[in-house]
């Protein structure tokens, strides 16, 4: 006896879940969400958003805040609109990126601060994987929008 049926099939609920006309629009909602807050929250405090820049040794701090502002609201809007989600996506991946070697190198720590920042640069890790998978759904939901127009 199988509890979840067979190994090919998804239970119902799965799939009317995955099937539900808004769960594409809320995963991305969700997906992005940090970074719309965050872009929101540097905005509305930019001497503390340029504090943080330079504490990561980014300089000019100003610069590189207007910088994570832009792609944070802009990338965001991008994959929540689903418009360009692919540059929204892979400009939220970069700024990830850049943010974990600076703010997580576990590689340089003892202790549990090296445990902490370890968890940390590989859930970051994640939500980059996260970015890429929203991404190559979205151009695959886009090839097949273009073939049944023909």
């Amino acid at each position: 006896m199988r509890l979840l049926g067979s190994v090919k099939e998804d239970p119902s609920w799965v799939d009317a879940i995955l099937e539900w006309r808004w769960t594409w629009h809320l995963a991305r909602l969700g997906l992005a969400s940090a970074y719309l807050l965050g872009g929101i929250v540097k905005l509305s405090d930019f001497s503390a958003a340029i504090a943080e820049q330079e504490h990561f040794g980014f300089h000019p701090g100003w610069a590189w805040a207007a910088a994570a502002i832009a792609v944070e609201l802009i990338g965001s809007i991008f994959v929540i609109t689903g418009r360009l989600v692919w540059l929204g996506a892979g400009a939220l991946g970069v700024l990830t990126a850049i943010a974990i070697f600076a703010a997580s190198p576990f590689w340089t720590m003892q202790g549990q601060a090296r445990f902490m920042a370890t968890n940390s640069f590989f859930e970051h890790i994640g939500l980059i994987a996260g970015l890429i998978m929203v991404a190559m759904l979205a151009e695959r939901s886009e090839r097949r929008s273009v073939d049944r127009s023909y």
